[in-house]
């Protein structure tokens, strides 16, 4: 177990940019023959080539290790913490659901889940968690059936100029303003309303961010934030969704302000898959003989096929990082579901699995490539109506396969 623990961890941490890993990249995004040129560049003036960003409100580990949300205490726990998730467990019993990230792939699950509904079988989930693209998607899968048509538009309706513009910034490659705007509509004060009432009955609703200053893992107790209820909690949870989704290098961070110790100041965070590329539980609980959870069952679904397509590299400094930050990806998935799948069977936990299989015909022309998303919608949720999308999964299914070492 704490072989596979050290693997994992360092596989997920190598995990950088999931969303590009769903991609053959041949260009950086700022060239403009590249996927991720779809929108206009605008040109920069003098005023914005020479501006810098302000510098950050010094704080010491102490200030971290105090450090609240103002106004909401309980917003957010350190994720690798035992004791702490044990503040964030659903006090209602019923099946957890974890959505991993995936960029582009996360129509899988979008789809999934909707045909899930269709068929008739959905459960509640006491506990829904996501990372990255997952991230955007749980809200809707924690509210149920009643939210699906708006999950179905947003993932067969959404394009690259809807996320990004191809136009750096002091810290990315690429603006997600885009993004930032889109949140902002589809994240109203209405669907806080609901998610706040269902936290009050016993569900959670969690989603995972990186706090680049301490290096660890944060789970943002949505539920609680939501039942604050102003439009500094509806500002809060729209960050966290854009922070979750943040691809280190090539979006820009999230500043989150907190404070400790009579100051306030701001935390970085990013891209939750950097250190969940799917989040169940602190992996050091399934390695204790002791550990306890409200659910005997466990679903998750991995918004990425689990094998590294072939093809030959060009050397090139962009298809290379391109094709190393894919690898990762994999890499971290497989370790995770390996943990995963040890730890629930050392607690007698039924896990289920769902995956973009790997024989998926659909080839990828881009970055949230318009055709790609629908015909993988559509394929998730043609496998929930026949009730074929989760496995059990058996240790042969996660690890490497069509080796022909000769």
């Amino acid at each position: 177990m704490r072989r596979i623990r050290t693997i994992a961890s360092l596989a997920a941490s190598a995990t950088i940019v999931l969303a590009v890993a769903a991609l053959s990249l041949t260009s950086l995004p700022f060239d403009s023959g590249s996927a991720y040129a779809q929108t206009k560049k605008k040109k920069e003036t003098p005023k914005q080539k020479g501006k810098e960003l302000p510098g950050r409100v010094p704080f010491t580990l102490e200030d971290q290790a105090a450090a609240t949300v103002p106004g909401i205490p309980d917003a957010r726990v350190w994720g690798d913490s035992e004791k702490d998730f044990q503040r964030l467990l659903p006090t209602m019993n019923g099946p957890w659901l974890a959505l991993s990230g995936g960029g582009a792939d996360g129509a899988f699950g979008a789809g999934l889940l909707i045909g899930w509904s269709q068929a008739g079988t959905r459960p509640e989930f006491s506990l829904v968690t996501g990372s990255s693209i997952g991230s955007l998607i749980a809200p809707y899968a924690f509210l149920g059936v009643g939210y699906d048509e708006q999950l179905k538009n947003n993932f067969t309706s959404i394009t690259a100029a809807d996320v990004f513009e191809d136009r750096p910034t002091p810290e990315s490659f690429l603006d997600t303003w885009p993004l930032k705007r889109l949140i902002e509509k589809r994240v109203t004060a209405e669907m806080l309303t609901a998610i706040a009432a269902e936290h009050r009955k016993g569900r959670r609703f969690l989603v995972a961010t990186t706090n680049l200053d301490a290096g660890r893992r944060v789970l943002w107790n949505m539920g609680a934030i939501a039942e604050r209820g102003d439009d500094k909690a509806l500002k809060l949870f729209r960050d966290v969704l854009l922070a979750s989704s943040s691809i280190p290098g090539f979006f820009p961070p999230v500043a989150i302000e907190v404070e400790a110790n009579g100051k306030k100041f701001q935390e970085m965070h990013l891209d939750g898959t950097i250190t969940a590329p799917f989040f169940l539980v602190p992996e050091s609980m399934f390695g204790a003989s002791n550990a306890r959870l409200p659910t005997s069952q466990l679903y998750v679904i991995v918004n990425s096929k689990l094998t590294s397509d072939f093809y030959v590299t060009d050397r090139k400094v962009s298809t290379i990082l391109g094709r190393t930050l894919g690898t990762a990806l994999v890499t971290g998935l497989r370790a995770e579901l390996l943990l995963m799948k040890a730890g629930a069977q050392r607690l007698g936990l039924n896990l289920n699995i769902a995956q973009v299989p790997d024989d998926f015909p659909e080839v990828n022309k881009g970055l949230f490539d318009h055709v790609y998303m629908e015909a993988l919608f559509r394929y998730g949720a043609d496998r929930a109506m026949k009730g074929a999308a989760f496995e059990t999964v058996a240790k042969a299914s996660i690890e490497r396969r069509g080796d022909n070492p000769q």
